[in-house]
């Protein structure tokens, strides 16, 4: 199953989407502006992240 969600990016304030991948038990969010990142529901830890908005 999966549910979408439109949220506001935390990085840019960008209207954002956020996936709800039950059958993976993961939570994506994406940004089109500037943010990327895939965290595990369960246990809340970072699976992937990319901000090519952030500078290092």
């Amino acid at each position: 199953m999966k549910v979408l969600q439109t949220v506001r990016c935390p990085n840019c304030g960008s209207h954002a989407e956020r996936h709800y991948l039950v059958v993976h038990q993961l939570i994506q969010t994406a940004c089109p502006s500037c943010d990327y990142l895939m965290v595990c529901s369960q246990t809340g830890n970072v699976v992937e992240a990319y901000a090519p908005g952030m500078s290092p």
